[in-house]
């Protein structure tokens, strides 16, 4: 029997951590090292929803009791956490989803939280009103900038799966905040679009055998360097997205005018994290393809990795020493896309390789 040729691979990873009990969606890596991870409530049995990595040990952070939904001080505890964001000055912020399981968010739960990482503390937590967080939203992940405003803002994407996606702009100095490109074509899923995992079609397969397609809307978020452009797309599309900032916060520009300052960018592949590192490279997931695609500021793209042992790849970060770290959690293989079976394979895995580039800066 001859050999015959196979997909070919290329790009080297190190395994970093790997995790034997619930699925991790978000990673985080502050400027003195500390790595820091999250666990959203999706069925699995989470103990903490927001943990930090310390040698070989997962540990509650900042403590259990944060990490326990308490219903008489949903402000001060997580609920359900999808994204952790380090900001390269001191403070580790939690995005609680406050919708275990994509139910509508609990009253209150849906929040942004600044932790301090030198005392390890809840500094401030941003709470949102009823038109900003909708009975169908699903906060997903953010990005910073403090070099605007008094206190700097803040940008949220919602990836609905059943109602408008958008963007949410937050001013860290007074807590305002407002829906951006609510519903539109950019931060909404690709009606067209059939994702493809493992060879197979991508779509929730419910128990009692009825099916219907996989639709998430703006998901993956990233910000230039000098804070003016956001990058961001549907979870459930392969096209890139950018907006200056300055619109996005000027709420004197219509929504329909809005669209008109969407840049379009072209098809990176599929991707769920993305992040922007010190030039200005967008480095970006692609889920159907095993890929990690890394997006030059004049819109080249080029694959950097490709490997087989990258499952769904999902959050980014860049660490101080020029690593791109990246989870790799089999998201497509949970019971909901087969009929109610787990196909996830643990242990589920925190992958880093060397990009030589530092993380964009937030601040001046």
């Amino acid at each position: 029997m001859p050999i015959l040729p196979i997909e070919k691979y290329f790009g080297e990873f190190q395994l970093v951590y790997t995790f034997y009990e619930a699925m991790p969606t978000g990673v985080t890596v502050s400027e003195t090292g500390r790595i820091f991870v999250c666990f959203p409530k999706w069925g699995d049995d989470v103990k903490f929803t927001v943990a930090e990595i310390v040698g070989d040990q997962l540990r509650p952070y900042p403590n259990l009791e944060a990490n326990l939904a308490n219903p008489e001080n949903i402000a001060n505890s997580f609920i359900s956490v999808q994204s952790v964001v380090a900001d390269g000055r001191g403070t580790l912020w939690v995005l609680d989803t406050g919708a275990p399981n994509f139910s509508v968010p609990i009253k209150g739960g849906a929040k942004l939280v600044a932790v301090d990482l030198k005392n390890n503390k809840l500094r401030k937590v941003y709470n949102f009103t009823e038109d900003v967080i909708l009975p169908t939203t699903y906060i997903n992940d953010v990005r910073f900038d403090f070099r605007v405003g008094k206190a700097g803002y803040a940008y949220i994407t919602d990836s609905s799966s059943k109602g408008p996606g958008a963007i949410i702009v937050v001013d860290l100095e007074n807590e305002n905040a407002f829906r951006r490109l609510n519903g539109a074509n950019s931060t909404s899923p690709d009606p067209y679009f059939l994702p493809k995992v493992e060879g197979q079609i991508l779509m929730n397969r419910n128990k009692d055998g009825s099916t219907s397609p996989f639709r998430m809307a703006s998901d993956g978020i990233a910000i230039s360097p000098d804070g003016k452009l956001l990058f961001f797309c549907p979870l459930t599309s392969r096209h890139l997205f950018s907006i200056p900032t300055e619109a996005l916060r000027d709420r004197t520009i219509p929504e329909m005018d809005l669209l008109y300052h969407v840049k379009y960018w072209g098809e990176k592949g599929a991707s769920d994290g993305m992040i922007t590192d010190a030039k200005g490279n967008i480095y970006a997931g692609d889920y159907e393809n095993n890929s990690i695609r890394k997006i030059l500021p004049n819109g080249t793209m080029k694959t950097i990795i490709h490997d087989p042992r990258i499952l769904w790849p999902d959050t980014f970060s860049i660490s101080p020493d020029q690593y791109l770290y990246v989870i790799v959690n089999q998201l497509h293989r949970q019971a909901r896309f087969h009929y109610g079976k787990d196909l996830r394979q643990k242990p589920y895995s925190l992958l880093r390789m060397k990009i030589g580039e530092f993380p964009a800066p937030t601040f001046l």
